[in-house]
């Protein structure tokens, strides 16, 4: 983003000109003045197998119907499934990447690491090498209920998958034991933190919003911050505690499916990326760390950009003024005087209104 104001020309799903305003030869499809354009919004973070209760939506619906044109599974799928889930991505107009999870059984059960057992080494490396294309880094859930009695054993031996693969890791964090002193210990460079704005008592942030000597490490050394946000797993106050402390911000994702979507406290991409904007983010850092920022951590940095010659992956949008209610996982209402709306997408040849 850039503010200039620009006509971009398509033509057979590839943009063919960018120039000043009304300067662009063609027939006018949409005349979206006052808007913005980005590239199309990725997020990082979502559950996008409608079957899986209770965390699991569909894809295009959470995808983009909501603005975004790429978004990644965070672990819906272990080795099981991986497959099914991968085929059914074809038929979806959202480009889908996917974190496979560390458990073969994946989220099938929502204490998927409480059995050592269900970690099967061989079959997430054939899997890994089966979808080379498709996944794009291992998933470990470390928190009590999911993990129960296995305190930080989970987590190192997707330490150790995660090397032979040479897969990053997206950890999530939440309630201890493990402590998360022990969980960042076990971090590497290019790893994600997912939910690091949580509002829990074992959270990176010490009571009066100074982060651990550990998150500072963690950063230091090229570990990525991603929000997450969820039913439970982010906070205003945190947040806020994070935007004092200097700690960047990284990716903006949701953490949405079927639940949080229609009820909240998530609804859309749009929704959080507004919480951001109300934290006093600028729109340019807000925009980036769903577009640039997602996509050079994916390594595909063409997702993140818009050039001639290329194909057209774009998300349109409006930033309104008018008072909006935003609620995050703790409960906590802000009032917001503007908000992002996500307008449309224009994807694989097509524009799709939201």
């Amino acid at each position: 983003m850039n503010g200039q104001t620009v006509d971009i020309a398509v033509q057979e799903g590839i943009i063919t000109d960018i120039a000043p305003a009304g300067h662009a030869e063609g027939v006018t499809e949409l005349d979206g003045s006052g808007w913005y354009v980005s590239s199309g919004w990725i997020d990082l973070h979502v559950h996008a197998v409608p079957e899986l209760h209770p965390y699991g939506d569909e894809i295009d619906e959470i995808g983009v119907k909501h603005g975004v044109t790429t978004l990644v599974d965070a672990g819906s799928c272990g080795s099981e499934r991986i497959g099914a889930f991968y085929a059914e991505t074809a038929r979806a107009v959202t480009k889908v990447f996917a974190f496979l999870n560390i458990s073969q059984i994946g989220l099938q059960r929502t204490d998927e690491l409480s059995q050592l057992e269900w970690i099967n080494r061989d079959k997430v490396v054939q899997a890994a090498a089966d979808y080379p294309e498709f996944i794009v880094g291992l998933k470990a859930r470390i928190s009590q209920s999911v993990v129960k009695e296995n305190g930080i054993l989970p987590l190192k031996q997707a330490r150790a998958l995660s090397e032979e693969t040479k897969l990053p890791l997206m950890v999530h964090i939440g309630s201890a034991p493990p402590a998360i002193g022990e969980v960042l210990e076990l971090l590497a460079a290019g790893d994600i933190i997912t939910h690091y704005l949580n509002g829990k008592s074992n959270n990176l942030f010490h009571e009066d919003g100074q982060p651990l000597q550990g998150l500072r490490n963690a950063v230091q050394q090229g570990v990525h911050l991603d929000v997450g946000h969820g039913t439970a797993s982010f906070s205003f106050r945190t947040a806020e505690q994070a935007k004092a402390a200097g700690i960047g911000l990284d990716t903006i994702s949701t953490d949405i499916y079927r639940g949080n979507r229609l009820n909240g406290p998530v609804y859309s991409m749009s929704n959080v990326l507004s919480k951001f904007l109300y934290l006093g983010y600028s729109l340019e850092e807000v925009i980036h760390a769903v577009t640039r920022s997602a996509a050079a951590w994916l390594k595909k940095p063409e997702l993140g950009e818009i050039r001639v010659g290329q194909q057209a992956n774009l998300t349109l949008f409006t930033v309104a003024e008018g008072r909006q209610e935003l609620t995050d996982s703790e409960g906590d209402v802000r009032v917001a005087d503007r908000y992002i709306e996500a307008k449309g997408v224009f994807v694989s040849g097509s524009l799709i209104t939201c």
